[in-house]
């Protein structure tokens, strides 16, 4: 019989949860691990719809024509009502004078100066025109004979402006029609030349300026009084209204 006075020797006793487990693992059984999504469908993820493409596409195209035919419909609205507000005319030119010096034709060949005096008026009331670039140039019928450059120049609201070209050839070569056609016209008394001028021109008021544009000039039959035997004349018939467009 055991003496209950004596120590107790040895470890104690495990608890019942220590036993070794039905797997053979002393300890107890770790947790199971939080729970995790499914792993993704690739197949569902990478399926490609032609159609709907297609019409992203569309709606897309779609909203690009819809904003640029919004903006040409704003931007010519604008321009057209600049346009009622300010009403822009185009200018007028005269041939004031014109004169013919050292004239000479012989076979295939022309020489000569000339001299022309234009009158510009502007008629417009709010607007007024910066002209750059002019050229202007001698043509008899359908022959170019000679061309020069004119000096840029403004012009106010209501203004009238004298602008002078001279023009110079020498020896150039001509067709024979041309000097045909210039010996008779001096037989009778009178050459009739064309004077033609191009220019880009804006019209502007206040900050406001329009787009530049190319106009077109042309003094046609401008005569000039000379006899057979000399080389020299001046205008006839007075001032020489011209044809303006743009």
């Amino acid at each position: 019989m055991a003496d209950p006075s004596r120590p107790v020797t040895g470890y104690p006793a495990p608890p019942s949860s220590s036993y070794p487990q039905p797997n053979g693992y002393p300890y107890p059984a770790p947790p199971p691990p939080p729970h995790q999504p499914p792993p993704p469908n690739y197949a569902y993820a990478y399926n490609y719809d032609p159609s709907a493409a297609a019409a992203s596409r569309a709606a897309f195209l779609r909203r690009i024509l819809a904003a640029m035919i919004a903006f040409f419909i704003i931007s010519a609205s604008v321009v057209f009502i600049v346009w009622l507000v300010l009403r822009p005319r185009l200018p007028k030119f005269w041939v004031d004078s014109f004169a013919l010096n050292n004239l000479n034709t012989s076979s295939q060949t022309l020489s000569g100066d000339w001299a022309v005096g234009f009158s510009v008026y502007n008629p417009n009331k709010k607007m007024s025109i910066v002209y750059d670039e002019i050229n202007s140039g001698i043509v008899y019928k359908s022959a170019f004979l000679s061309e020069t450059r004119i000096a840029p120049f403004d012009q106010g609201k209501r203004d009238r402006t004298v602008v002078n070209a001279t023009f110079s050839a020498r020896n150039s070569y001509v067709e024979d029609w041309v000097v045909r056609g210039i010996s008779d016209d001096r037989a009778r008394g009178t050459v009739n030349f064309h004077v033609r001028v191009w220019a880009r021109v804006g019209f502007r008021t206040g900050g406001w300026r329009l787009r530049r544009r190319l106009l077109r000039v042309l003094c046609e039959n401008v005569g000039i009084g000379i006899s057979s035997n000399s080389g020299s004349g001046k205008l006839v018939g007075g001032p020489k209204e011209c044809r303006v467009g743009i």
